[in-house]
């Protein structure tokens, strides 16, 4: 792909966008992040707190441990830590440098300040809005479409910052992901300069292999790679599931280490990277053809996100292990016709599994999503695929992807309510 061709500059603009670091679950830092923008704006420690958020993000932030707040949960306490301890600056790593004191203080504002959480009714599935309020003055951070996408600020009821249409609804200012498909992304990982990306691929390589050490060294949520790795050993196909469900595990019960997301997911970040940095190791290939690999993974499973959506009832684990499965495939020599089959198998394998918020079952969906991915690539080995009209599998992988889109966007809905209603007891 030509440096001058206009795909060539969305798909690094994709990257740079989709690829950021975050610590902890990636919808209470959102709520931390609105909530200390919105103290810095308000200039001072609020009396009350009211949060609207959308039934998704509820879903997200229910059972997921905050970091750095000493093990608590919920939008609470993610908006807490934000305006007691939060770096408004630090955008996704708002909450990384707190210190004993401040957990303290995130404590005492729980007990002796009044927030209040009520659901948003804009009908957005990503949208949150943080008011803050001191005496007779006022502040409020709206965040919609997506974990960073700050679309209203307002000081005494005056707006301050705006990035919305006139009808108030929020702009998604993302990079238009609609000219993306299997066969370009395979062209622009083979013929980027590498020199483009190498930072932010360097930057998913250490954080995302740290705290997946960290998942198989201590002791985080359920163990599943430790429990994967005693039960079934120490093969390639193990070990690359293993760490990165060891890693979701570490993130999901609060650990302190960073990690760099994709499609606005630290879990599918781990998902779409550890597999494929194991399997490159494993094979003693170099950087550039690990990057390249990388590129494939990161890129097929942001493509499978778009027409699905941010937040839905289709676990997102799901779109990152058949994109580690199509990295791991490009790897072993495969090109578009062997990861295509690859990325249909692994979706006719495991699309459909749920998602209920983020907690410790994530990293065992996690690892069923990767174990699917590595499958579809074997099944091609050995000759043997899913064709066109074996169920939701349709004739050519974009296709596939497409029926996946519509699945999990529209199929889904009302599993997605009913998944809601279910966690918060309606």
């Amino acid at each position: 792909m030509d440096t001058i061709d206009k795909r060539y500059k969305a798909y690094l603009d994709i990257l740079k966008e989709e690829l950021v670091p975050a610590m902890g679950c990636t919808e209470p830092i959102a709520i931390a992040f609105a909530a200390a923008r919105a103290r810095q704006v308000l200039g001072r420690l609020p009396d009350r707190v009211l949060i609207e958020a959308s039934d998704n993000i509820i879903k997200n932030v229910k059972s997921v441990v905050v970091p750095n707040t000493g093990n608590l949960k919920g939008i609470e306490a993610s908006a807490a830590a934000g305006i007691v301890a939060g770096d408004a600056d630090k955008i996704l790593e708002v909450i990384s440098a707190v210190d004993d004191q401040g957990r303290a203080e995130i404590k005492t504002f729980l007990e002796t300040r009044a927030i209040t959480v009520c659901k948003s009714k804009t009908g957005l599935t990503f949208d949150l809005l943080v008011c803050v309020f001191s005496g007779e003055s006022s502040a409020s951070v709206r965040i919609s479409h997506y974990h960073t996408n700050i679309v209203l600020i307002t000081k005494d009821e005056k707006i301050v910052f705006q990035n919305q249409e006139c009808d108030g609804i929020p702009l998604d200012s993302l990079t238009d992901r609609s000219i993306m498909n299997v066969k370009d992304i395979l062209e622009f990982a083979e013929s980027v300069d590498l020199s483009e990306v190498a930072d932010l691929l360097k930057l998913q390589v250490d954080y995302n292999m740290k705290i997946a050490a960290e998942g198989l060294r201590g002791d985080w949520g359920a163990n599943i790679g430790s429990v994967l790795l005693e039960i079934w050993g120490d093969d390639i196909k193990v070990r690359a599931k293993a760490l990165a469900a060891a890693g979701s595990d570490a993130r999901m019960s609060g650990c302190e280490l960073p990690v760099v997301i994709v499609s606005g997911s630290g879990n599918q970040g781990i998902a779409a990277s550890v597999p494929v940095i194991e399997y490159a190791k494993a094979l003693g290939v170099e950087q550039e053809i690990l990057f390249r690999a990388l590129l494939v993974s990161n890129l097929i499973t942001i493509h499978q996100k778009t027409g699905i959506g941010r937040l839905s009832a289709y676990c997102g684990a799901v779109s990152a292990g058949v994109g580690a499965g199509a990295g791991i495939t490009w790897l072993y020599g495969g090109r578009f016709k062997e990861v295509a089959h690859t990325i249909v198998n692994a979706l006719a394998i495991v699309s459909g599994i749920i998602c209920d918020g983020a907690k410790p079952s994530c990293a065992a969906k996690i690892a069923a999503s990767i174990d699917a991915g590595i499958l579809g690539f074997h099944m091609y080995q050995k000759g043997q695929q899913f064709y066109g009209g074996d169920g939701i599998v349709t004739k050519g992988v974009e296709n596939t992807i497409a029926n996946i889109g519509r699945l999990g966007r529209d199929g889904m809905r009302e599993t997605d309510k009913e998944i809601i209603r279910i966690m918060i007891g309606e």
